[in-house]
Parts: structure tokens; sequence; C-alpha cells
């Protein structure tokens, strides 16, 4: 079933209540036709980050999770006077004050026009102080109105939104915590706990994301951007010992030639002269992939940690852009909204399907006779009538024939055996002789990508799938396709994403052909 987006839309603008209840005859809950696909594919983004987190743990490094929520304080107690400068790249986080609602006599009246005869206003206001004070979650107060009150979820829902304004002028307020900008924020408190649990040295990865405020979202800035943070404590630790791991990691993972390049103006967690980033050179440039170096005594001591910790930092989208080629990190992440769609030939012809098909066994094996009957009297002079079924179907006898009333042609027209192929993307029906003769044709036969789909078969199967509605009532059945103009002449679906693609770079859709094939059914 595909919706009318346009006409739900309008009747959600103007009631959306009645829209949102009338949109379940809009689907359906038994079993149908639907077509299961295997789809599987995997984001270049999380294959890197398998692969990382690989090489990290065969480096000896123990996986932990990190929270993505951290109290901006700790911003302070890391980074000291630089704080200001961090906290201004970082999504704070707000929520909505629940607002205290009283029940005056207008609000009541209001409510009785609603729900007729409602008089249980004592636990309404019961019910919506649970909810100022969270004892009720905004999540479940509908379903409490429900149960509680004997509304309906409808009417539950036009009460909260409708008659208490309050609700309608809810606006966020900001707290202190923040999204985490740096997975460093998260470390140091990580770390003081891992002290009371683990002997020395401590070794640690965590892979996720991490949000800034960028002042941009270009081809290599994004809001949110993907980090595979390490930290390793030991009382002898150097930076030399950090150099040594960074420079490990990164052969393995295929990068052999690093630079390590200390950093002129120091992060404040970092130590004075003890941070560098990683560079690697791609398309004639150089590109910053990570960021490393010894915690800063003095924000390790705030913690109450005693010894001398090193944390690497690695940007895996830097990393991917490098390794795929690609110049904008926004197409890397997100194809789907800033690249242009791109389909291989086989791709495109997992995307032309045979339409209707028959459902039931009988029908099938229809479908089968059909075809076989048109491959053996394909050339018989016409007027000719082949019987090429007699069975069942629905319970029902039934004989099903290929006729041919006209004179001076053949059963099945010239185009009846043609065979869909994709070839650079053009969708093209070759026929099963005189292709030889066609240049272009013989590439096709050569190179394209064969769909399986002949306009007969399909045919066949729409003329089976005809014969199992018409069982019901025992009506006869006729199906003609005369020339052949496009794909749905003769029963074949190009999936609406192939159309786009198609037209959008001019390509061909040649499916066309005389074919001049009748197939008839008449119910005992």
């Amino acid at each position: 079933m595909k919706f009318e987006v346009e006409r739900i839309k309008a009747q959600a603008e103007e009631d959306f209540e009645r829209a949102w209840r009338e949109s379940r005859r809009l689907l359906r809950e038994e079993k149908g036709s639907h077509r299961h696909a295997r789809k599987t594919r995997t984001h270049p983004l999380m294959d890197l980050l398998v692969e990382v987190r690989k090489v990290l743990l065969e480096e000896g490094f123990a996986e932990v999770v990190l929270p993505m929520i951290v109290e901006s304080s700790e911003v302070v107690k890391q980074y000291g006077p630089e704080a200001p400068v961090i906290l201004d790249r970082v999504f704070f986080l707000a929520g909505l004050e629940r607002p205290d609602i009283g029940m005056s006599r207008k609000e009541r009246e209001a409510v009785r026009r609603l729900v007729p005869g409602f008089n249980r206003f004592e636990e309404l206001q019961s019910l919506l102080r649970r909810y100022k004070k969270g004892e009720v979650s905004a999540d479940d107060l509908l379903e409490a109105m429900v149960e509680e009150l004997g509304v309906s979820e409808e009417e539950a829902s036009s009460i909260v939104q409708g008659i208490f304004p309050k609700f309608r002028e809810m606006k966020p307020v900001p707290s202190t915590l923040s999204l985490r900008s740096h997975t460093t924020s998260l470390w140091f408190p990580a770390l003081a706990e891992f002290l009371k649990r683990e002997p020395l040295p401590v070794q640690l990865f965590s892979i996720g994301p991490k949000f800034r405020r960028e002042q941009r979202l270009d081809r290599t800035h994004l809001y949110e951007s993907w980090t595979a943070s390490l930290v390793e404590m030991d009382e002898d630790l150097s930076l030399e010992d950090g150099k040594e791991v960074t420079r490990r990691i990164f052969k393995r993972l295929g990068f052999g030639e690093v630079e390590l390049r200390m950093k002129g103006a120091t992060s404040k967690y970092y130590a004075p002269g003890m941070e560098f980033e990683v560079f690697l050179t791609s398309r004639g440039e150089e590109v910053e992939v990570a960021d490393g170096g010894m915690y800063s005594p003095v924000a390790l001591s705030r913690y109450g940690i005693p010894y001398p910790v090193f944390n690497l930092g690695i940007g895996l989208e830097r990393l991917l852009m490098i390794r795929m080629g690609e110049g904008d990190v926004r197409r890397l992440v997100y194809p789907y909204l800033y690249a242009e769609p791109s389909f291989s030939d086989r791709e495109l012809a997992g995307m032309v399907r045979v339409g209707e098909q028959p459902l039931t066994e009988e029908g099938r094996r229809i479908a089968e006779a059909i075809l076989k009957g048109a491959r053996e009297h394909a050339d018989a002079p016409s007027p000719c009538e082949f019987e090429v079924y007699r069975g069942e179907v629905g319970g029902r006898r039934v004989v099903v024939k290929l006729v041919e009333p006209e004179e001076g042609t053949k059963l099945i027209g010239p185009a009846g055996f043609n065979t869909l192929y994709i070839f650079d993307g053009n969708l093209v029906g070759v026929p099963p002789e005189g292709w030889k003769d066609d240049e272009f044709l013989r590439k096709v036969r050569r190179e394209g990508v064969d769909t399986g789909i002949t306009y007969m078969g399909a045919l066949a199967s729409l003329a089976a799938r005809r014969i199992e509605e018409a069982a019901e009532e025992g009506k006869p059945v006729k199906v003609r396709v005369r020339n052949v103009k496009s794909p749905s002449d003769i029963n074949v679906v190009v999936e609406e994403v192939a159309q786009r693609y198609l037209t959008s770079r001019r390509k061909r859709v040649d499916v066309r052909g005389p074919m001049f094939t009748t197939v008839t059914a008449e119910f005992a």
C-alpha cells in the first residue's frame, strides 16, 4: 500500500486527532505479501570502528563505555582558566520545566464539553500535581489519564493540548549538564575509579561520538564525530612510551608513515610542552588525524590521581577520509543526505521485478504452464489456440488457453521472449534473435546484467494472478498485450528509486516491441 501523503498531511492540519485515529485503517495487522529482502550492507565508519577496536584490544587495552553526558564543572577542573573557551564549544542540555496547572471554572467547563458527564476533577488535579513533581513521567501521562480517569486516549490528548495552554507554553530551561565535546573530560573521573579497582598499569580505551557546537558545518566539520580514545596510567610512563604506542597503532591500521608533531600551544589538561598531533598526508596535503600527550599533574591532582597518564584520541572520520580518498566528511558519514545516489548495474537489476504474481500453488502452476505452452507453440501460424492448462484453482475447474485470433501472424509476437538487461544504467529488452547484428545489443548481452525477466514470463504471472482473482466468482478471464511500449505493459515494476536514478542520468528505458499475446481462462 502506498499512502496519499498530501491528503494525510491536509487532514492532520485540519484535525490531528481525527487524522491520527483514521490512519490506523491504512495499515494492516494480518500477514500480507510483504517481501522481506536481504539488503545487508555496512557503513565504512562502523567498519573502521571495528578495525580500530580490534587493534586496540590486540595492543592490550581494555574496553570501557564512557558516559555521553558530563557535568560542566568537570571541564573547569580539567582545563582551569581555559575552561570558558572549551565550554563555548559544548552543547548544554536543557529540560522543560513542568507547569503548575490549576483547574479554573473555565477549564472545568471546557473538559466537560470535551467529555460530557466528566466529574473526576480532583483526581485530574492530583494526577497533574504528580506529573509536576515527576512522580508521573511525561511518557506515561496520557496513559495514566486513560487508566485513572476513564477517558479515551484521544480525549486525554485533547485535554492536555487544547484545554491547558501552559503545556503549549513550556520552554527549555538550561542546565549545567553538557554533551561531551572531548572524550578526555570523562577519562579523569573514570581513572580515579579504576585506581580503586585495578593494579597498575591501567590501559583503557573507548570508542564513541563527541559533540561540538561548531561555528559552521562544512566538508571538514560536523556537530557529531567519532573518536577512538585511549589512556595508559603507570608509575614510570613517559611521553616517548606514548609516542611508541601511537606509532604501533597507526602501523597496524596500515599507516606506516606518520608524523608526530609537538603542539606550540598546549591544552591545559596536558602538561606544558607534552602534547602532540598526528599528521598523515592525503592528496598532497597534511591532515591532522589524532592528538595525544601526557595529562597535566595539576588536572590529575584534582581527581586524586598520583601517577602519569598518557592519552591519545584518534578522529575516525578524518582517518576514513584519507583511506577512502574522500574530501567531504558529510558525504562520507551521511551519503544519503549529501551524495548523489549511485548504483551498479547489478544493484539496478535488483530493482526491476515482476509486478503481480500468483499467490497460490495452483496459480504458480498455471503461470508455468502458460510460459511452457508459449515456448512450445510460439511460431504457430494464426489464427490458432492452444490449451495450456486444465485443472483447479480456488476450488473451481478451469481451462487456460493461449489464443491468437488474427490472421497472418504467429501465436506469440516477435518480442514475446525478449529478456530485460541492465547495461551501463540502461534498462533494455533484448530479443532472443537478431541482437548479433546490433553493436549496442551485443554489448548489452556481453557486459550487461540479466534480470532473468522475460516479457512472456511477466505476462504469465499477471494472467495467473487474474485467474486466481476470478476463481471466486467464476468469471472468464482475458489478458492481452499488444505492442509493448513500457515495462508496465508487461507487468514489470521498476522501483521508484531506480526510476529517479535512470531519469536523472538520462538513461534509456528501452522496453518495447510487438508481443500480441492473449491468455484466456474459462471456469466450469
